[in-house]
Formats: C-alpha cells, sequence, structure tokens
C-alpha cells in the first residue's frame, strides 16, 4: 500500500502562514477585542518567526486566539467557517498527487481541532498529525498545549506508520514533484464546501484585518444612515439615493406589470442569497411587494421596509397564506427556504407551483467587501445591519419571462417537476449548479445537529451572541 505523508502550510495550502487562521477563530469564536489584540501582536509573532523561534510565535498565536474560548465553539467555527478558507488556498496540483496515495497522512503545525474536520471530509485525508490543544474540566481550553503534542514531528509520523518509512513526503522542504503525474484532472476533485459561516468574506490577513478594523466604526454608522434613508424615503427613490452612499443595483430583463382588474398577483420565485432578496426586489419594482418568510428574527420583521407573511412549515396552512395574499395581489417566495452563499441552489420546495401559474423566475446575485449578511450560527437580528456595513454592496436583479402555461401544473405537471425546472433555469441563468441539499442538510452541516430545526436561540441568548460579537 503506497502511503504519502503532505505539511498542510506552504504545501497543500499556497500560504505557509496560518495567522491568518487564527485570525477568523479569533473573531468568530470571540469578538473583535480578541482579534484586534491578536493583530496587534503580529510584529511580536513576526520577529519571533525571524529570529527562528517559530515555536514560540505559534504558542503565542494558539494562546491568544483560544484561551477560555469552549471548545463546542472551536469545533462550531472548524466545521462552519474555516473549510471555506482553507478551499480558497488549496493547492489542487498538489491535492491531486496527494490523493492519488492509497494511505494519506497530513501535517500541520496548527491545532488539530482546527483542521481536522476539513482535510478528512474535503480533502479525504486518512490522519491528521497536529498540535493538541488542551482543555481544563468545564471544556474551556487552557491556551497552551498537551504534553504529548511536544513530540518531534518525525516520532509521531514514525509511531502511525509503525516505523516504516512512507512512500512520499511532500512539505517545504521536500516540494512535491508534479511533473509527469498520471492522474485524471477531470475527476479528482476535492469534495466542495457548499455551506460555509462566519461573518467575513475574505481570509483576514495581517493588512485586510487592519481595514477591517478600521472600517467597523465608519460601517455601523453608514449602516444605520442607510436603513433610516430606506425606511423614510418612497421605494421609486431608494434605487437613485442608494448610489450616493455606495450601494448599487443591477437590473436585467423586463419586469411584469403591476397586478390589474381581477387577474391575481403574480409569484416572484427567487433565488435565496440574503435576507435583502425581497426588499431589493421590491425597490427595483418600485413598490411594496409582500415577502414569504420562514425564521427571519423578529427585529427583521420589524426593520424591514416591506409587508413580511411568516409561515408555520405545516403545509396545508403555508398552502393557505400564500394563496390569501396571492388574490391581493404579488408575493415573493424563495423556495430554497434558507440562502446559500455559494454558487450553488438548494432543492425548490414544490409548494410554490401547486398554487398558481402566474410564476416570475428571478435570479438575485449579491457582492460583499467585508461581511456576508447571513448567518447561521449567530443572532440573525444583525443580518441587515452587517449588509449595510459593507463599503459598495451590489446587488443583481433578473427577471426571467414568465412561466408558460405548458410549464406549469395547471397543464399536468407535477410540483416536483415544476419546481425543478425553475431551479435549473435559475441556475443556468446565475452559472450555478443545482443540488438536492435542503435547509436541514445545511443545518446540519454547519450547527452540527440533525437538522431538524433551526439553531434560534431566547432572546438573553440573542443578546449574549451580540455583545460577544462585538465586546469580548
Amino acid at each position: 500500500m503506497e502511503s504519502v505523508v503532505c505539511e498542510l502550510e506552504g504545501t497543500l495550502l499556497n500560504d505557509k502562514d496560518a495567522f491568518s487562521y487564527f485570525m477568523l477563530v479569533s473573531f468568530e469564536a470571540s469578538g473583535l477585542v480578541r482579534f484586534a489584540l491578536l493583530l496587534t501582536l503580529w510584529p511580536m509573532i513576526r520577529f519571533l518567526d525571524m529570529i527562528g523561534m517559530k515555536d514560540a510565535s505559534l504558542k503565542l498565536m494558539i494562546f491568544v486566539a483560544v484561551a477560555g474560548v469552549p471548545k463546542s465553539e472551536l469545533e462550531s467555527v472548524a466545521r462552519a467557517v474555516l473549510p471555506k478558507f482553507y478551499m480558497d488556498d488549496l493547492d489542487m496540483d498538489t491535492w491531486r498527487l496527494f490523493s492519488n496515495y492509497d494511505k494519506r497522512v497530513v501535517l500541520t503545525k496548527t491545532p488539530k481541532i482546527m483542521v481536522e474536520r476539513f482535510v478528512k471530509e474535503h480533502l479525504r485525508a486518512d490522519e491528521v498529525i497536529g498540535t493538541e490543544l488542551s482543555f481544563n474540566r468545564f471544556g474551556f481550553a487552557t491556551g497552551f498545549v498537551r504534553g504529548d503534542s511536544n513530540n518531534t514531528i518525525s516520532e509521531r509520523v514514525a509511531n502511525f506508520f509503525n516505523n516504516e518509512a512512507p512512500t512520499l513526503v511532500m512539505d517545504q522542504l521536500h516540494p512535491p514533484n508534479l511533473a509527469n503525474q498520471n492522474y485524471n484532472h477531470q475527476l479528482l476533485r476535492p469534495l466542495p464546501v457548499i455551506f460555509h459561516d462566519g461573518r467575513l468574506v475574505k481570509r483576514p490577513t495581517p493588512s485586510t484585518s487592519l481595514l477591517i478594523l478600521l472600517w467597523i466604526p465608519v460601517g455601523i454608522i453608514l449602516a444605520i444612515i442607510r436603513i433610516a434613508i430606506g425606511s423614510i424615503l418612497p421605494f421609486w427613490a431608494i434605487p437613485h439615493i442608494s448610489r450616493l452612499f455606495g450601494g448599487k443595483v443591477i437590473v436585467k430583463g423586463k419586469p411584469p406589470l403591476p397586478p390589474s382588474g381581477e387577474n391575481s398577483g403574480v409569484l416572484f420565485v427567487c433565488t435565496h442569497r440574503t435576507l435583502m432578496d425581497p426588499v431589493v426586489l421590491s425597490s427595483v419594482l418600485r413598490r411594496k411587494i409582500p415577502a414569504v418568510t420562514y425564521s427571519v428574527s423578529r427585529l427583521s420583521e420589524i426593520l424591514s421596509p416591506i409587508p413580511t407573511v411568516r409561515l408555520t412549515r405545516t403545509r396545508d396552512i403555508d398552502a393557505e397564506k400564500i394563496k390569501r395574499e396571492l388574490s391581493k395581489g404579488d408575493l415573493v417566495v424563495c423556495p430554497e427556504g434558507t440562502t446559500c452563499r455559494e454558487p450553488f441552489l438548494l432543492r425548490f420546495s414544490g409548494l410554490f407551483a401547486e398554487l398558481t401559474d402566474r410564476i416570475v423566475p428571478v435570479a438575485m446575485n449579491y457582492r460583499v467587501g467585508f461581511f456576508h449578511a447571513t448567518t447561521a450560527r449567530g443572532w440573525k437580528g444583525l443580518d441587515p445591519i452587517f449588509f449595510f456595513m459593507n463599503p459598495r454592496p451590489v446587488y443583481e436583479v433578473t427577471f426571467l419571462n414568465q412561466l408558460p402555461v405548458e410549464a406549469t401544473c395547471s397543464s399536468g405537471k407535477s410540483p416536483h417537476d415544476v419546481a425543478n425546472y425553475v431551479q435549473r433555469i435559475l441556475a443556468a441563468t446565475l452559472g450555478f449548479e443545482c443540488t438536492n441539499f435542503t435547509r436541514k442538510d445545511k443545518y446540519r452541516v454547519l450547527a452540527g445537529n440533525d437538522g431538524t430545526v433551526s439553531p434560534t436561540y431566547s432572546f438573553v441568548d440573542q443578546m449574549v451572541k451580540v455583545v460577544r460579537t462585538f465586546i469580548q
């Protein structure tokens, strides 16, 4: 059996410096104070590296990033946040060579708890050899490493292989030879990261982290101004005024005319990228269109400039609510049931197809610079605030033609077929991939539960989350 041992930093990953990943842990597991403290210590960390005290600099980063953090929080960040950033930094050619071997071992200087899930699930490694963190009896990280982590890497590799030498070793001292490798480039792909969480859009390198810290006070003020203006101004004026404050909405296609006469309203079926999808759609159409919601916070409903219709996830009750709203006029629905940040569409619920044949698909997409506008782990009430904190949020709204009658349930098609058809044409418009994943699958991955309920919190828990995000 052929085996390979490969270093993570600088070999499987392009960046050999793990500092930005400790910054991610600091921000997502604790908050701004720890994030700023670790950034302040970066010159000292670099100095220790330059004088050959890399072990000391690593231990300093570990202590500042994790001391006092619950193990459950570290596991949550490793599950829901870090894989996306590791994947973005992955050297694909090195991974293809790595994946050719029967037995695959990854070496890392960062704590094993941070990388094990990504390496085993997405890179298909068999084992990870890295630093083991120490936890007290209450489950909090002490900031120190366990005593057995002081063994040399070579000793731990030798123990794993029972003193037999691996077939290939790839690290910064022994870079991989990628020439003349016989592997199928099309078949060898790591498992993609479809679901991820956390607020930061970019990996927080020292320069990016400094920009984020300097921008946050400005961003909070800008978010308050943007939300206030959106609540006061008429909808027809919002697209024009938003440009003055850095926002931009790109509209493609021809939107339908408002309902008139005895015709029931149009059902706008949208891809679900952020909480702002229905609001942006209403601003483009220059009229307030009610939106179907599932699990948005009460604060988001209060701040919403458009009417919201909260569903129960009980099929008959929800169907009756949607029919009632359509009898009054247009309605917006996002049949994915939850947001997805990556270029994938989740499986569409077929409920919308049963209720009307006046269906207009709308492809929604967005671009932000610093902060994501949705989260599964934190308090959803902060989602619109984080969206408007971005320097230049951009939305793209593409109207597709209303579905012909022969493509709806009126022609005898099943709701499942109609939903799948709408999913496919929206994915093709955006250049996304269709999946069979659902809302339950998302929360199973991100929250680590069985996916039967979303990770909602009591009011007290929500306030604790807010305080931890901005103060701790």
